[in-house]
């Protein structure tokens, strides 16, 4: 069987977030259930470097401007690059420019993606299409109301909350049929709603894990699209994420001080201090070391993790802070820094290898998310024997075992789990942690369940290639 998969970013070609990192390992992952998957991505600057003069397949130069297909293989994938100048040959990131304010064509842009996938489906003999959030959420529109033969289609939503709405002026420029214009079609309150499109005209709907594909479909964690969600009945489901085992290999990543794995985890603890010395933190070993990596953000927790830095302080904990975010909080981060000297740093930006270092050398990892859909941060602080202390929410709810009195008991604690959105409770769970922690035989058994857990795409993969085989049954 042959996937397009349609998104705005794809790692290692180009990356803002945990988007590009899965789709750029699900296509080896399906390889190995006998999908082949060919990943269609913007042509940004980046990416056309990375191709060279790669071959066109396919002449697009109607709806949106002069643009063409390119078909490469890079980094292992099988890419085709929509080569549109006047849409992504321009400075800053996929989404703004250097100045970091979004670009206002963003509506055209990506209903460019959306297009050239229907495009490239129909002319290129794809048997189903896989779409990721909101920048690709036109595909599916265009496949159902003006591709030449029927492709079916699966939608993935990695975070609800970015919908991608637009001014209604731009429908007409869209090509689609009048009739599209409804509440059942790409009208969203008076908005063109790009990720409202995605699920009304997919054939299946995906979220990434199934906590958040249950939370979606509540008024409290729908985000206005809760009806919609609920509508589509068992058409929509949770897919874990995973990660790349091979690119997150703690047995041989170069940015540890010492490698090491589940079936030798001694050297782990040479990392510590590498990691205490890169933020400025005081070189003691008996000191529970927490780290945060991400963005800065509301939605993130990073005002909690501040909220409660007294806590973990007075507790004998030290805290590695690595993110960039809101101006506010980052501020916050290097003032708490600041008057912390020796317990608590801040590294402002994105790095990672000090991410890798962060996960690989801290004895904890703080993921207070108010809500998350899947989260990557856990999964790789899993892979490197950091035992995450996580909201009970979305994917870290279903991917981090609490180490409460009966998985104790049990023996299968990977971490620690507290209720979402709350200082204090976090600053419990911190608390809670540190006494593990203080118990070694008990912190032991956690840390090498943590290094024991199955982080990879396989079983989801699998999910994934049963998903796409019923669609196309379905379909012919």
């Amino acid at each position: 069987m042959r996937v397009l998969a349609v998104a705005s970013e794809c790692f290692p070609l180009i990356k803002t977030g945990g988007l590009a990192d899965v789709v750029g390992a699900l296509p080896a992952a399906l390889a190995g259930a006998g999908i082949t998957v060919t990943t269609l991505v913007p042509g940004y600057p980046a990416v056309l470097s990375a191709v060279g003069a790669a071959p066109v397949v396919l002449d697009l130069t109607d709806r949106f401007g002069p643009a063409r297909l390119r078909r490469a293989k890079v980094h292992g994938l099988d890419l085709l690059v929509l080569d549109a100048p006047q849409h992504f040959d321009r400075p800053g990131n996929p989404y703004a420019g250097p100045d970091g304010v979004a670009w206002d064509d963003n509506g055209l842009r990506f209903a460019a993606l959306g297009f050239a996938a229907a495009k490239a489906a129909t002319a290129l003999g794809f048997d189903a299409v896989h779409a990721h959030d909101w920048q690709a959420g036109l595909a599916g529109a265009y496949l159902r109301l003006t591709a030449a033969r029927r492709v079916p289609s699966v939608f993935t939503i990695h975070n609800l909350a970015f919908q991608g709405q637009f001014p209604p002026a731009l429908f007409p420029r869209l090509g689609l049929p009048a009739t599209a214009w409804r509440m059942d079609g790409l009208e969203y309150f008076g908005s063109v709603g790009f990720l409202k499109a995605g699920l009304w005209y997919a054939d299946r709907i995906t979220t990434v894990s199934p906590s958040y594909a249950t939370e979606i479909r509540t008024a409290a964690g729908g985000m206005g699209l809760d009806g919609l969600l609920r509508g589509r009945g068992g058409q929509v489901s949770g897919i874990l994420n995973g990660i790349d085992e091979a690119e997150w290999d703690p047995s041989r990543d170069k940015a540890l001080a010492a490698c090491f794995s589940a079936a030798d985890p001694a050297p782990r603890a040479a990392n510590k201090p590498a990691l205490q010395a890169r933020f400025g933190l005081a070189p003691d070993p008996a000191a529970p070391l927490f780290a945060f990596v991400g963005r800065l953000a509301w939605q993130k927790g990073m005002d909690l993790v501040l909220d409660a830095l007294p806590a973990l302080l007075e507790a004998g904990g030290q805290l590695a802070i690595l993110g960039t975010g809101d101006a506010a909080l980052e501020a916050r981060c290097l003032g708490a820094a600041a008057a912390h000297p020796g317990r608590a740093g801040t590294v402002i930006g994105f790095d990672e290898a000090l991410a890798r270092l962060c996960y690989g050398g801290a004895d904890a990892v703080l993921v207070p998310s108010r809500f998350e859909p899947c989260g990557l941060a856990q999964l790789c602080a899993l892979r490197y024997g950091a035992p995450p202390v996580v909201a009970r929410t979305g994917g870290l709810a279903d991917t981090v075992i609490d180490a409460n009195e009966m998985a104790l008991a049990a023996g299968c604690a990977t971490g620690v789990q507290f209720a979402p959105g709350d200082a204090a409770l976090l600053a419990g769970a911190v608390q809670r942690t540190i006494g593990l922690y203080r118990d070694r035989p008990a912190w032991a058994h956690i840390q090498a369940n943590a290094l024991g857990c199955d982080v990879s795409w396989r079983r989801s993969a699998a999910r994934y290639a049963a998903l796409f085989d019923e669609i196309v049954a379905a379909d012919g």
